[in-house]
């Protein structure tokens, strides 16, 4: 899996880590997904994008905002864990 993060602002090097070791949540579903694109705003509060391209076509977008980096980035990682997930099932069905 490709993973591509990206900031409108520059992240310290604490944030990127913490964003590194979320990702390991998903390590599971490397083979599944191509490519990750994760993308941090940060006005008045944190805004995370995150799009998940997987191997067969389908494509999962999911975004949280928050006023703390820390929670933004758990709130996007429990919602796109569970889309993983989601799309992982649907295909084993199959």
């Amino acid at each position: 899996m490709t993973k591509n993060v990206s900031a409108s602002f520059d992240l310290e090097q604490k944030q990127t880590e913490m964003i590194d070791k979320k990702l390991e949540r998903i390590k599971y579903a490397d083979d599944l997904i191509i490519d990750l694109t994760v993308r941090v705003k940060h006005e008045k509060e944190y805004s995370f994008d995150a799009t998940a391209n997987f191997r067969w076509g389908t494509q999962a977008h999911v975004s949280a905002k928050d006023f703390d980096f820390g929670a933004a980035l758990n709130k996007m990682m429990d919602v796109l864990d569970t889309k993983i997930k989601k799309e992982k099932d649907k295909i084993q069905e199959k």
